[in-house]
């Protein structure tokens, strides 16, 4: 059969003849793909990644493709037996089937028309089995024609990889949301744990390790309202733009249908931009995308620094936290164990911090009407999408949840920390206080002992200013340090209140 100077027929190795522009070639009579996507394989063995990799993105790909059937004969431009059974064989891929046949590297020349095409074609093969026609039969059902009727790849292929990153970043913000979940509910655990606060790795102020971990749940969550805030400037498409923002080759009825149908369909709050022109030039909202992922692998990576180095040791190191051990650490030491788990989470954001470099640059790169390298910058956000919401759910499930505080080693650093000085100060003076303390690291003499043994400050003093629970702002009734008197309650509820001079 021919079309359009295409052509098909199977032969008797168990392959089918396809015929494009360039010539004719032997497709694997079983599969769903085509001639486009023969040559896509053979052209791009870059990344070893095919698209199927990213189910979001197949997902994505097949939606906007069911949008566009449905929008297409709804306008009158497609009948309704082909229309439906693109939309079935979209609504399979969409259930699952068939993703072993989304074969294309995802790095690829091109601005994505062999991920496009490859979409048509098992699309198109499908369609035509289930109207009871073989496969490659493009006469009766064409992947260009009919599948991809109203459309460019420079206008489905944009609208896909969005779709596919805001599916990323709900994934992503709940086990962000979740992780927050699991840091607070370790806050509250610790919430009664004092310990030595440090600033520049040096010994500070008091503070508990409930307000720590409270800390670390409240900058994530930070990260789950900025992800939420990109959604709506991805939800900015431009379908029916079709191949420069001008919308050739599509009805003027098309692009409003269209809309409504993807938005419907994939459950996205989809608005076409204003300028169509613009919008697919433009990759301005990638590079936001981008950003906003980097800063909160960042932000998580650092929070795994602090976890490392709070459960270092466990005897010649920090050894405050002791974290769940989950391998063996080392093939030659026996009974190390390492903190694996933190380090992972290192590592993914290494990579997300590459990856924004490369958006970065592939959206500079880009020229004139159409920015070519959006395969490069969809691989980048979609794994760092991928791997961060893993990142999170690996660090919550493995590591979070099973923190323990190593609590006696915690109250023998608040005894003997001088970083409680910094209270006195407006008591006695910077100098005495400096005074104090220099003695105290040179004596390994308490603080409050020397400011009674000076005369500065009587016992009940003492206890009062430098009650590390005060200090940390919470209210314990008993515990390691000296028990709050309802005076110190009294005093803590003035402490907005400009302080007298002690007598």
């Amino acid at each position: 059969m021919t079309r359009d100077g295409e052509e098909h027929h199977v032969t008797s190795a168990a392959t089918r003849t396809e015929t494009d522009s360039l010539g004719s070639r032997e497709v694997p009579v079983d599969s769903y793909w085509g001639i486009n996507t023969l040559r896509a394989m053979e052209n791009f063995p870059i990344a070893s990644v095919p698209i199927a990799v990213y189910p979001d993105l197949v997902a994505a790909l097949v939606t906007v493709k069911q949008a566009a059937a449905r929008a297409n004969r709804a306008i009158g431009v497609l009948d309704d037996e082909r229309a439906d059974a693109i939309d079935r064989a979209a609504q399979e891929v969409r259930d699952g089937a068939l993703r072993d046949q989304f074969v294309v590297d995802v790095v690829q020349g091109g601005a994505g028309t062999s991920t496009n095409m490859n979409t048509n074609e098992v699309l198109a093969n499908r369609a035509l089995e289930l109207l009871g026609r073989e496969r490659g039969d493009y006469a009766y059902l064409h992947p260009i024609d009919h599948v991809n009727r109203s459309q460019s790849t420079n206008d489905t292929y944009p609208t896909s990889i969005k779709i596919a990153m805001i599916y990323g970043v709900r994934r992503l913000a709940d086990q962000l949301e979740q992780l927050s979940d699991a840091f607070a509910e370790r806050g509250r655990a610790f919430a009664d744990v004092l310990k030595v606060g440090r600033t520049q790795l040096q010994d500070a102020v008091p503070m508990t390790l409930g307000q720590e971990f409270t800390g670390f749940a409240h900058t994530i969550q930070e990260d789950v309202v900025q992800l939420r805030r990109v959604v709506p400037l991805l939800g900015e498409m431009n379908l029916g733009a079709t191949a420069i923002g001008t919308g050739i080759t599509a009805d003027p009825l098309y692009r409003d249908e269209v809309r409504r149908q993807l938005a419907e369909a994939s459950g996205v709050d989809v608005v076409t931009a204003p300028d169509l022109i613009e919008a697919t030039s433009d990759a301005g909202s990638f590079m936001t995308l981008s950003g906003t992922v980097k800063r909160s692998a960042m932000k998580l990576s650092k929070i795994c620094n602090d976890l490392r180095l709070l459960a270092s040791g466990p005897q010649a190191g920090l050894g405050e936290i002791t974290l769940p051990p989950r391998q063996a650490g080392s093939s030659i030491m026996p009974g190390k164990v390492n903190p694996v788990i933190p380090e992972v989470v290192n590592q993914i954001a290494f990579a997300v911090a590459g990856a924004d470099t490369t958006v970065t640059m592939a959206a500079e790169g880009g020229q004139l009407q159409l920015n070519a390298f959006e395969p490069i910058i969809a691989h980048s956000i979609l794994q760092s999408l991928q791997w961060m919401a893993r990142g999170c759910a690996t660090l919550r499930e493995h590591c979070v949840i099973g923190i323990e505080a190593n609590e006696a080693k915690l109250a023998a650093q608040v005894d003997t920390n001088v970083g409680v000085v910094t209270a006195l100060t407006p008591y006695i003076g910077y100098a005495a206080a400096a005074s104090i303390a220099h003695t105290a690291l040179t004596t390994s003499t308490p603080i409050s002992t020397l400011v009674i043994a000076a005369g500065l400050m009587d016992e009940h003093q003492v206890h009062r200013v430098l009650s590390p629970a005060r200090l940390s702002g919470i209210e314990m009734a008993t515990g390691a340090i000296p028990v709050i008197t309802e005076a110190m309650l009294q005093q803590h509820a003035r402490d907005a209140a400009p302080r007298p001079p002690l007598a």
